[in-house]
């Protein structure tokens, strides 16, 4: 049986997305009215196709049920615990408390350092701060998770002190455990939850919110020739099994954040093809996230222009998600990005 899958596109913004919706030739992008969409592109293994939304109903009743059910899941409200999205993406601020971080690594150390950076981020504006106390770069190595848990606590207390949402970058379930007392608010494992079986079993019993991430392989081997048959299929997939392994741990809240993992086992075709694309993860009816800062992807398409903040790459990116309805990106230059979604949402949305 063809296995069909359904993409949001050709979208409106603003004043023309709101009278669309209105006559209801539009409709609304994560419960939106602001950002609008009018277009499907319908694609399985082996061929796409755009269908304008007032042609679904001519389409076999057994389709148009498949599309139906995902147009539910991209047009309704998505929420999560304690966050509340707005017009454009919520911010994640970058605390590395790391050595060897691929940008920032050593500068945080200390408790000092550290602290003022948290304050720095919230300053800026960031509605989250994502502390990781282990570099997850390509051909990083794992951290004793001892050694992790030294390097993020004072951060984590400092953090909820001030009333800030925290978000734990680990895959260790020891890490997470010694974080709950601390009450964070969100778990950002990059292994999608498969490098620590036990993880799973700690989420369903302290029901906190987490990101489903995905990467292919470890950070040691990730980036040595990644493979996929379809880049953004696989990875489509790869969150469905998630969720139904997720389910049935009886892990039954809505409070799940997808991160498809730009550059976590993938190349530069695998990565621009995800962004190009990036509006399918709306139907699986979760907020979406994106780690694009300063990444790879950005020196290998700028060449000779590439630079040591990457800002340029990183905020063309950013604007670009915020328009395909990303809702979450995580940033090491708050003020930068917060500057550029206060200019897009001025002129597209006079907000």
């Amino acid at each position: 049986m063809i296995k069909y899958y359904t993409r949001a596109c050709n979208f409106y913004y603003g004043k023309i997305s709101k009278e669309k919706v209105f006559k209801k030739v539009c409709l609304p992008l994560n419960g939106n009215k602001l950002i609008s969409f009018d277009t499907i592109e319908l694609i399985s293994r082996k061929k796409k196709k755009f269908i304008k939304i007032k042609d679904i109903k001519k389409l076999p009743l057994k389709l148009k049920k498949k599309i139906n059910e995902d147009l539910k899941k991209i047009t309704k409200f998505k929420s999560i615990k304690n966050l509340k999205f707005k017009s454009s993406p919520l911010l994640m601020g970058i605390l590395n408390t790391t050595p060897d971080s691929f940008s920032d690594g050593g500068k945080y150390l200390t408790s000092y350092s550290a602290y003022n950076h948290i304050k720095k981020l919230k300053k800026e504006g960031a509605e989250i701060i994502d502390i990781g106390g282990e570099s997850t770069r390509p051909n990083s190595n794992t951290v004793d998770s001892k050694i992790e848990w030294n390097r993020v606590k004072s951060k984590i207390k400092y953090a909820k002190k001030n009333k800030i949402f925290v978000s734990l970058d680990t895959r260790k379930s020891f890490v997470l455990n010694k974080s709950l007392p601390f009450k964070i608010d969100l778990l950002n494992d990059v292994s999608g939850l498969s490098f620590d079986k036990r993880m799973v079993d700690m989420l369903r019993q302290s029901k906190i919110p987490f990101i489903l991430h995905h990467m292919q392989g470890t950070p040691k081997t990730m980036q040595k020739n990644p493979k996929y048959k379809n880049v953004v299929l696989d990875i489509y997939d790869f969150f469905e099994n998630k969720l139904k392994y997720i389910r049935a741990n009886k892990i039954t809240h809505k409070n799940i954040i997808l991160d498809p993992g730009i550059g976590f086992g993938k190349n530069l075709k695998h990565n621009i093809t995800i962004l190009n694309q990036i509006s399918i993860f709306h139907s699986l009816g979760f907020p979406v996230m994106l780690g694009i800062s300063k990444k790879r992807f950005i020196k290998d398409i700028a060449g000779n222009n590439d630079s040591i903040h990457r800002t340029g790459g990183t905020t063309s990116s950013s604007i670009y998600a915020f328009l395909q309805g990303v809702q979450i990106l995580r940033v090491h230059d708050v003020n930068e990005i917060k500057q550029a979604m206060k200019v897009i949402n001025k002129i597209i949305f006079n907000i």
